[in-house]
């Protein structure tokens, strides 16, 4: 259920066909599919199948051939926005319906806005019917349709149209003549597309009520010219003359943003009637002018100002029912959001300003949380987080102090998955920084709690106990912090309850061997019931391998060190020998299981005169992730400085057969990386002449 109530009984019936189109479905001939059986519709349900369809990114060449039957189901009002659809299968399904509306947005497959307007003008009664039409994202491309033998049909044989959409089009001077040739058309959207002139729009000055002309690149036209097309158009009452100021240096836009200012100081008789006017974006602008224009249009509900440097105006708190968006506060900064949802531009300046509003805001904000949410939502991108260049630690550190605030089940989820991925991909120095923050450790450590008092595994759980074993990943005051606040007690419990989950056991183990590594917390460890509970799963044969590895780690870690060692000689016996007897039964594992920054902690473990339970583990430890990784790791342990201590273990007469042939076995994937390096480089290097 979300926040808007459960779906609908229809919402439901319609979820469950788009599920069953396969079973309730024959093919044709040409590999599209027909309705075995159906009733007749209500016409609005079949254009809810639609956009269902739509929605649920199933519609395509395929499956969209269940609506060639018009009898029983009739579109009128149709969607297709982003589907894979291509010309014919557009024209034998959708054109000979009676169409209303259409949106075609960014549609993919090949499909062009010349297919989509031939196709339709080749129904007599969508000519006459068709009032909606949108192409946004699309090429129009009159040319390969003409190339290919069709008939070049205009817009403006749609007679019907009153909203037309070509936004981010290659629409031209010659094709927006055709279309002011439209007898009823009221609404205009031309943002981003290739015009030149906007005299064209005369010939629709009686009908012409809303004009979105964002960010338009390509216009030639003094201000005088185009502040008399504006003039002229009578009946205009919605006006979005905006620039994309971040694209924009100090001499492109010039004209247009004089335009505006000539607008906006002129005479009252220009647009009189003008109920919004968008002009977010634009240069040399005074608070005089806005102003001004403001008191001699009583008429005005919608103001647009973001990135104008005027939108903090001290006389707009006088005005109670015009809304504005701009950065002077956060009514401004949600209007900004809430309209500008398709202007990346526009967004990421609301954004920046919406930060600054609420940093230090301690009152609840529904809105606020929803654009937050969105943001979440954002990051949560495998793309962006893995690829995407941006100040990740700055990101971390803004996401956790967001989640101390904020108890929603869902945000919580994404905020802990976000800052889980976020630590992994630190630098060093940004990881020690981070770690340092005892208030994070709480906050993650609570979260576990939060789950484990109930006994719940969700991905919140496992994203958090992620989280917090990144974090101590070789972070000596990471691993301090979790200590004194008491997450071995924790740790130990969630160890016990979750004995049957393998997930949970590794990221709790992973963390232990974390701390197991710091040579001055390993007191901390030496107690006799976590220990043989370690001990347990090491030598449980029906426990997975990964969660015994890491039990090995922790194990193979405290028992290097006989001087530390606290507890029954008897029970370091005893590891020792459970440590090579289980090594051995491992089977090697193709699924990455683990990463490491860098093989460090590795060293003491590897000396010549540890005994062969932890040289085993160790060189095991290595050879699995050398085996998954060749390249990375084959580096790293030339660089660390490791490859001669394998060769010293592996030359020593007191090592293990065991350790030796592992041992053999890693030098000899790093050899042959190297031979292979060296070929790649011989290869690449330029020839001498």
């Amino acid at each position: 259920m979300d926040a808007e109530g459960p779906p609908t009984l229809c919402d439901l019936c319609l979820a469950q066909v788009c599920q069953s189109l396969s079973s309730l479905c024959s093919m044709r001939a040409d590999g599209s599919m027909s309705l075995i059986w159906a009733p007749v519709f209500p016409q609005e349900t079949a254009d809810q199948l639609l956009n269902h369809m739509a929605a649920k990114e199933i519609l395509n060449d395929t499956t969209v051939g269940i609506f060639r039957s018009c009898k029983e189901l009739r579109l009128r009002r149709a969607s297709i926005q982003s589907c894979p659809l291509s010309a014919e299968a557009f024209r034998l399904a959708l054109c000979p319906h009676r169409l209303l509306e259409l949106d075609a947005s960014w549609v993919s497959g090949g499909l062009t806005g010349a297919d989509i307007v031939s196709g339709l003008a080749s129904n007599p009664e969508c000519r006459s019917s068709l009032q909606r039409l949108s192409l946004s994202g699309l090429r129009l491309d009159w040319e390969s349709l003409e190339a290919n033998g069709g008939i070049h049909v205009g817009f403006s044989s749609l007679r019907g149209l009153r909203m037309l959409n070509l936004a981010n089009t290659d629409l031209n001077d010659a094709a927006l003549e055709d279309i002011c040739n439209l007898p009823h058309l009221e609404t205009l959207d031309i943002s981003c597309s290739a015009i030149s002139k906007l005299t064209a729009l005369l010939e629709c000055k009686n009908t012409l009520r809303s004009l979105i002309a964002h960010r338009q690149r390509h216009l030639d036209m003094s201000p005088a010219q185009l502040l008399f097309v504006f003039s002229q158009l009578h009946a205009l009452k919605h006006l979005d003359f905006s620039e994309d100021h971040f694209s924009v240096d100090d001499s492109d836009g010039r004209d247009g943003d004089e335009t505006v200012r000539q607008l906006l100081e002129g005479s009252p008789q220009v647009l009189p009637s003008l109920v919004s006017l968008d002009i977010s974006g634009r240069k040399r602008i005074s608070e005089a002018a806005i102003r001004s224009f403001v008191e001699s249009r009583s008429g005005l509900v919608f103001l647009g100002l973001l990135a104008t440097g005027v939108s903090s105006c001290d006389f707009f708190s006088t005005q109670k029912s015009l809304k504005v968006t701009g950065e002077a506060d956060e009514n401004q900064v949600c209007e900004a959001l809430r309209r500008y949802r398709d202007r990346e531009c526009f967004i990421r300046e609301a954004l920046v300003h919406l930060y600054s509003l609420t940093t230090d805001t301690d009152k609840p904000q529904p809105d606020v949380l929803k654009v937050q949410k969105n943001c979440l939502l954002a990051l949560c991108s495998d793309y962006i987080l893995q690829e995407v260049p941006f100040d990740k630690y700055l990101a971390a550190m803004l996401v956790i102090n967001w989640l101390s605030s904020h108890e929603d089940p869902t945000l919580q989820r994404m905020a802990v998955a976000v800052i889980s991925i976020l630590v992994a991909k630190l630098s060093t120095e940004e990881m020690a920084q981070f770690s340092k923050d005892i208030f994070i450790m709480k906050q993650l450590l609570a979260i576990v709690q939060q789950k484990a008092m109930v006994g719940v595994v969700d991905s919140t759980l496992k994203f958090a106990l992620s989280a917090l074993w990144n974090l101590t990943d070789e972070m000596p005051v990471a691993a301090r912090n979790f200590i004194e606040c008491r997450g071995l007690e924790l740790y130990e419990e969630v160890l016990e309850s979750y004995y049957t989950e393998p997930s949970i056991q590794q990221k709790v183990l992973g963390l232990l061997n974390n701390i197991a590594e710091v040579e001055e917390l390993q007191a901390d460890l030496m107690e006799e019931d976590i220990l043989e509970h370690i001990l347990s799963l090491l030598q449980d044969s029906q426990v997975d391998v990964g969660v015994r590895y890491f039990a090995g780690g922790i194990l193979a870690h405290l028992a290097s060190r006989p001087d530390a060692w606290t507890l029954e000689n008897e029970l370091r016996s005893t590891v020792l020998k459970q440590l090579h007897d289980s090594i051995m039964t491992w089977t090697h594992l193709e699924r990455e299981m683990v990463s490491y920054r860098s093989f460090h902690p590795f060293c003491p473990l590897l000396q010549t005169c540890q005994p062969a339970g932890v040289q085993l583990w160790a060189v095991w430890a290595i050879h699995l992730v050398c085996t998954q990784n060749t390249s990375h790791y084959s580096s790293m342990l030339e660089k660390e400085g490791l490859t001669e201590l394998l060769k010293a273990l592996a030359a020593h007469p007191s090592t293990h057969s065991d350790i030796k042939g592992l041992s053999d076995s890693v030098l000899s994937m790093v050899e042959q990386h190297q031979i292979h390096a060296g070929a790649f480089n011989n290869q690449t290097a330029p020839q001498r002449s």
